[in-house]
């Protein structure tokens, strides 16, 4: 499966943007299955900037650009060829660009609270139930949709949604990759095109967004400022990926047949099936579940729940007040715990923005007449039971409202390496948790690339089995004993559970 250039095996560039991190990561295939290699890792985060939360995407492309650089270099040391780069961030968040390709100012962060004033007055222009039936969009306060609304003119610009800004930035093209464009809540969630007549009442122009592509189809190639900075061929192509990065981690779940739930587990939790057409019933609107693109046009019918954010926004105000806290410690101690403590709505709007998490936590427990004891590890236990309890609800919801029965639950992502959080949610679900792989994401990415690139055939199934191929998932089944059986292995850094 190595050779496929004159120039030399190819190799394909995943660039993998979280909300908390990005890695530059070089993917190839043998015949024992895709191997990744991490070239580059960077720091990422909205920060307070000219009064809001946002993201110095300016930092960002230059970190890019010296993955690319350090990419090239690796490929040429081994003697491969870089065939092509896919780029997957996280979703609904964007940047304005004028006809000169100049951006308007740095992007609003989801986490930025200025959409509150604003959702009235969209769902005046158009009511939230013909906003689902069209887009079949859950109602989150931080959808594009609602962003659009809060920004003071959208006159001469289009808006770029971050994947796609940065290949913007990388090829001069622009286009709205399809799985991503599902979020924004202005995509038909039919016909998988825009939603022509939402555009209007909403006062936005009906080009605001670049054209659509899909997944698997080619941007454009690099620039040559670009080639170049980074040492690669202007020929090389930006190919479009999942470039929702959930998009791209459930194209890479291990699954062997059709008939599984898929726990996308990182900052955000995205929780729910994989459809072949959308559920857009008033019943589905009220359950606040989302029908946003996956690669093939299938539907990922799911819910976006809360996430490790709060164990990752605990860990850092336990930071500021002292030495960094060990987690294989805390986790150790919260699974000692027995079970049956308090639980919190990990999709409460108040734990949202970043602030005193902890303290944030035992209120919301007060607020329930109980009392959640401030020791970290009563604190840990509380988020990792909210977490599976709601992965549960979410999974239980699914198969309710889509008729369909999943034999079994896929965790992807840093979460699958929380051990604790996985036996929860098998005995919170009361079924069978394959945990892994820690990077689909990237595999996901890289495997689009590489069909994309004639490397391999087929659909979802034959992709998915490339990854069966060279992964072992780790096998969490319900507990006798949930409170004291945490499971093998503690997930052994923060930067494991933050990816």
């Amino acid at each position: 499966m190595d050779a496929d250039t004159a120039d030399g095996p190819a190799v394909f560039v995943a660039v993998d943007i979280g909300a908390s991190s990005g890695r530059v990561i070089l993917g190839g295939l043998t015949d024992a299955g895709p191997h990744l290699t991490t070239v580059h890792r960077f720091p990422n985060g909205a920060q307070f900037l000219g009064g809001a939360l946002r993201w110095d995407v300016e930092a960002l492309f230059d970190e890019v650009l010296v993955g690319l650089r350090l990419a090239a270099e690796a490929a040429a040391r081994t003697g491969d060829t870089v065939a092509s780069i896919g780029i997957d961030t996280w979703a609904v968040d964007y940047g304005l660009v004028d006809d000169a390709g100049t951006l308007r100012h740095l992007p609003f962060s989801y986490r930025d609270a200025r959409t509150a004033a604003v959702i009235d007055a969209v769902h005046r222009a158009v009511p939230p139930e013909r906003l689902y039936a069209r887009t079949g969009l859950q109602f989150l306060p931080f959808n594009t949709v609602y962003q659009l609304a809060a920004e003071r003119s959208l006159a001469g610009v289009q808006a770029l949604l971050i994947p796609d800004l940065l290949a913007y930035r990388l090829t001069g093209e622009r286009r709205t990759e399809s799985t991503n464009a599902s979020t924004t809540g202005l995509l038909d969630a039919a016909t998988g095109t825009w939603a022509a007549d939402l555009f209007d009442p909403l006062g936005l122009a009906p080009d605001l967004f670049p054209p659509l592509i899909e997944a698997g189809e080619t941007i454009g190639t690099l620039s040559s400022p670009v080639a170049d900075r980074t040492g690669l061929p202007p020929a090389t192509r930006v190919v479009a990926v999942g470039s929702h990065d959930t998009a791209s981690a459930v194209a890479a779940v291990p699954a062997t047949s059709g008939s599984f739930a898929y726990i996308s587990s990182g900052t955000w939790s995205l929780v729910g099936v994989e459809l072949d057409a959308p559920i857009l019933t008033e019943e589905s609107r009220a359950a606040n579940f989302t029908n946003e693109r996956g690669v093939d046009g299938t539907i990922r019918y799911l819910r976006n729940t809360g996430g490790l954010w709060l164990l990752q926004e605990c860990l850092r105000e336990w930071s500021i007040e002292g030495p960094e806290p060990e987690l294989a410690a805390l986790l150790a101690a919260a699974a000692a715990l027995p079970a049956g403590g308090p639980t919190v709505n990990p999709d409460d709007a108040s734990f949202i923005a970043p602030d005193n998490m902890p303290r944030r936590l035992m209120e919301a427990v007060a607020r329930t007449g109980l009392v959640l004891p401030g020791r970290r590890a009563a604190i840990v236990r509380c988020i990792l039971d909210s977490l599976a309890d709601g992965y549960a609800r979410t999974i239980a919801d699914a198969e309710r409202l889509t008729g369909t029965s999943a034999g079994v639950i896929h965790i992807v992502g840093g979460g699958s390496q929380n051990a604790l959080l996985c036996q929860l949610t098998a005995d919170a679900a009361g079924r069978s948790v394959l945990a892994g792989p820690v990077e689909a994401t990237a595999l996901g990415n890289i495997l689009v690339q590489a069909r994309a690139g004639g490397r391999l055939g087929g659909g979802l199934s034959e992709l998915r089995h490339v990854v069966v191929a060279g992964v072992t998932p780790l096998l969490y089944e319900p507990s006798r004993n949930p409170s004291r059986d945490p499971g093998p292995g503690i997930v052994p850094t923060v930067e494991r559970i933050t990816q």
